[in-house]
């Protein structure tokens, strides 16, 4: 089949064969694009809506244990200056975003799994939830926590706190290439099984992979979509890779151009929302760095979800996991200001002061679909 006639599949929920995939991956001319574009655009609006979840981000630590290659705070890069927010920053923090009107955080750190750190993540949970209630937030800020592997009791403890949401990328599907970009201590099964826990424990799994990583090939992004789709994830955050200066992953200098990465992320955001329609997806903070209107175009190729930060300034220098990270300068009320510009500007709006939970974990779970009006989760679904 010809690009527009997979798409024409696509948009009458037909389902995508591999093939389909493929070819809407390497579908690179304008025209092309254009054509994915507004296929991808149609399904988003006929699925989700037209509203984009904010997740304020905090990230609160970046002490880590893992040493993945690619990454800027791995274990061996001793760089950075190492911090972990205390309980009042952190709180400082979430009730900065419930005033701001996101309506949900993204708790996230390097990978610990201490006594002490699941102890304070829990807390911090327990105490956002308590101290963001309000008029407008009945029952506090939705929770996403990004904080790697743990055991199935650290996430069960998370979870009772009060954490619904739960961000684990796979970074790729190919154990192959996985081992590749990880050290030997690190391993493809562990970070799946950890993936079919959170979901047993009952989070709303989310994942991701980076796109356009050394020796990656678009057969491995098609199989990623359909990892995606097997794994019925509720949530993909994925973007472009970037490499970090004291990162250790070699063969970048065999990497696809910036543009080409651009691209190729952007038709990987859509052939997600044409493959699986009701998940959130983000336009992550990777798309802008490449691409000063980067977020507006993921947005435009399918993505709901945005992830500002409220990382306090004076730390968040010390958290850039790979090279031209942005706003790192910027206020979270500036950012506020930009976002709301850069969202309106693409014809869509902020669901403010809501969840904005993922569609999808509603209908895979069969759950009672609860109409939630401002002050409570995002438009309708699952009360976790």
């Amino acid at each position: 089949m010809s690009s527009s006639q997979v798409l024409e599949v696509a948009l009458h929920a037909r389902h995508l064969e591999r093939d389909d995939l493929r070819q809407i991956l390497l579908a690179s001319a304008p025209a092309q694009m254009t054509m994915t574009q507004q296929a991808a655009e149609k399904v988003l609006l006929q699925h989700c809506g037209d509203a984009v979840s904010l997740r304020g981000l905090i990230e609160f630590s970046n002490y880590c244990v893992s040493d993945c290659l690619y990454c800027g705070i791995r274990k061996s890069n001793h760089a950075p200056q190492r911090y972990m927010l205390s309980m009042d920053e952190v709180l400082a923090a979430a009730r900065q975003i419930a005033e701001l009107g996101y309506g949900s955080l993204v708790l996230q750190s390097g990978e610990r799994q201490d006594a002490r750190f699941v102890e304070f993540v829990a807390e911090a949970v327990q105490a956002i939830k308590q101290g963001t209630r309000s008029a407008r937030l009945p029952d506090g800020l939705g929770i996403t926590l990004c904080v790697g592997e743990q055991s199935r009791e650290s996430y069960a403890r998370f979870f009772e706190a009060g954490a619904h949401r739960y961000l684990l990328r796979i970074e790729t599907s190919s154990p192959e290439l996985f081992a590749r970009i990880h050290p030997p201590t690190q391993n493809f099964e562990q970070r799946v099984a950890c993936l079919k826990t959170l979901r047993e424990v009952g989070f709303m799994v989310g994942t991701g992979v980076m796109i356009g990583l050394p020796g990656q090939t678009v057969d491995h992004l098609v199989d990623d979509l359909l990892f995606f789709r097997d794994m019925d994830v509720d949530m993909i955050g994925m973007g472009p890779y970037i490499p970090h200066a004291q990162a250790a992953l070699p063969g970048n200098d065999d990497i696809p151009s910036v543009p080409e990465r651009l691209g190729l992320a952007l038709r990987m955001i859509a052939a997600a929302r044409l493959l699986l329609r009701d998940v959130n997806i983000a336009a992550t903070t990777a798309l802008q760095a490449i691409a000063p209107d980067g977020r507006e175009q993921g947005l435009r190729y399918g993505a709901n979800v945005i992830m500002p930060q409220v990382t306090p300034q004076q730390v968040r220098r010390n958290y850039t996991l790979y090279d031209g990270k942005p706003c790192l300068d910027d206020s979270a009320g500036q950012c506020a200001a930009c976002l709301t510009h850069r969202i309106h500007g693409v014809g869509r709006r902020i669901a403010h002061d809501q969840w904005g939970d993922s569609l999808h974990f509603a209908h895979r779970t069969g759950g009672e679909r609860i109409e939630f009006k401002a002050g409570a989760h995002a438009g309708t679904a699952d009360r976790p």
